[in-house]
């Protein structure tokens, strides 16, 4: 019974080995090439090099952290996006109900689209933010907080393509 055991967890092992990896990451073996599009503009008052460089900030991604190879000729999968939101707003008001720090808050809509199985496509908007003081002029931190947005940006939408989350 024991040998049975063992043989049925070396075979189970064996089985799911090429969609699997330590990371936590589902990738099924015949998916083997990628493409990011080009990042549009949906928000009238975002700087223009911002969707390049988040564009560019999920290719390394999937890039350093899958098996995976980028083409733009007949992907396997394919990442669309847009950029629909970019908001500085006021938070954190003190006694006087002047604001003590501002945050910038960056959404994302991305359209995840599986050319080998057209089940596992799916739209998905992606959000998230970073204060910043008051203080300090918006201008001379902005690339920066889009930076470390853009950073958490691509592990969500990585963990939401290939995690399973």
């Amino acid at each position: 019974m024991r040998k049975i055991f063992i043989y049925l967890l070396c075979c189970l092992t064996i089985l799911f080995s090429d969609c699997y990896s330590f990371r936590g990451t589902s990738i099924p073996p015949e998916v083997s090439t990628f493409f990011v599009s080009p990042i549009l503009l949906e928000s009238y008052d975002v700087p223009s090099n911002l969707p390049v460089v988040m564009a560019e900030k999920l290719r390394n991604k999937i890039r350093n952290e899958s098996r995976l190879k980028y083409t733009e000729n007949e992907p396997d999968i394919e990442f669309q996006g847009k950029l629909t939101g970019f908001r500085v707003s006021p938070v954190a008001p003190s006694n006087n109900q002047a604001s003590q720090s501002n945050r910038l808050e960056i959404t994302l809509s991305i359209d995840y689209i599986d050319h080998k199985n057209i089940k596992n496509n799916w739209k998905n908007n992606f959000t998230f933010f970073q204060d910043f003081s008051s203080d300090i002029n918006f201008l001379d931190v902005r690339d920066v907080l889009a930076d470390k947005i853009f950073d958490q940006l691509a592990e969500d939408i990585f963990n939401r393509a290939f995690s399973n989350w």
